[in-house]
């Protein structure tokens, strides 16, 4: 009878899943396995896919060899990682920093937690033209506060050296609150008995922080930054609105290549090996951070 019942529990669990599981097979790994076989072949996103018609045609290798062969995709790369040197230290800081101000028993503080995550809740073309007009180089915020210090202002994202620092900081305002929510958790989930105890100990805010904080954090720092890279490395809408790759090539990421061959240039075959090579780079990123979190996360603490 038990075992029955266990058959029929399987048997209806699978009918409820159905909708899920075909959705998943028809949007997701169907056109992976598609996009895969594209990117072996000379499509141009144009002419009907006929294999026996020999369109698209099968070039092999030949897309993977002329992007890791050519200038453009290393410079790419490096504009990638110099937006990630930036973000993941400044993302990390901040977040904390707000789910430490989040986490005071002070009145109102659920007010400021929501305050804390509407731009998580703002569209990125919003966010990034709000972002283009305060770091306009004439009439933007940023550089009238500069000015009242005697400072001159950059020309932010018209110059090549200050526009990838200009997404970053667009970056950091959109992506803070979500960040600092999963930290402010983090946090409240720390026993208050271990500052207690480091108190009577003699203890300052800063040894506190550091030898009691910090480590308690570490899951949730480790899962934050696996995030984190694979949204960097996915970087793209604030910079097609806020830059469109310039200027001279300064803010040319992965992805927003990845959109030029498919849809500018209609080499949809190239885009194809291309987001394969972003596929294989995120892939041994997040598999170093799973192999090197043994040495500093702790979730036995």
């Amino acid at each position: 009878m038990e075992h029955s019942r266990r058959q029929f529990g399987r048997f209806a669990a699978f009918w409820f899943l159905l909708p899920c599981l075909a959705g998943l097979i028809l949007f997701s790994i169907i056109p992976v396995f598609y996009a895969f076989w594209i990117s072996f072949t000379d499509w141009d996103g144009l002419k009907p896919i006929d294999p026996r018609a020999g369109v698209p045609g099968f070039v092999g290798l030949d897309n993977y060899a002329a992007i890791l062969a050519g200038e453009e995709f290393w410079r790419v790369l490096r504009n990638t990682l110099f937006f990630i040197a930036m973000y993941l230290p400044l993302i990390l800081a901040a977040s904390i920093s707000a789910a430490m101000l989040l986490n005071r028993p002070y009145r109102g503080v659920a007010v400021y937690r929501v305050l804390f995550y509407i731009p998580v809740l703002t569209s990125w073309v919003a966010g990034a033209l709000i972002f283009k007009s305060i770091l306009s180089p004439e009439y933007g915020g940023v550089n009238d506060i500069l000015r009242i210090f005697g400072i001159p202002g950059p020309g932010w994202l018209y110059d090549a050296k200050w526009a990838m620092p200009g997404i970053v900081l667009a970056s950091i305002w959109k992506d803070m609150g979500f960040f600092a929510l999963i930290f402010l958790g983090g946090l409240q989930g720390i026993d208050t008995d271990c500052y207690e105890a480091a108190k009577i100990d003699g203890a300052g805010v800063w040894q506190r922080f550091w030898h009691i904080t910090l480590p308690l954090l570490s899951p949730i720092t480790f899962f934050v930054i696996v995030i984190c890279l694979i949204f960097s490395f996915q970087l793209f809408p604030q910079v097609m609105i806020m830059t469109d790759g310039g200027p001279i090539g300064a803010t040319q990421v992965m992805v927003e290549r990845i959109y030029r061959y498919a849809f500018s240039y209609y080499k949809m075959g190239y885009a194809s090996a291309f987001s394969f090579i972003l596929f294989a780079i995120i892939f041994v990123f997040t598999y170093l951070q799973l192999k090197l979190q043994k040495k500093w996360v702790h979730y036995d603490a």
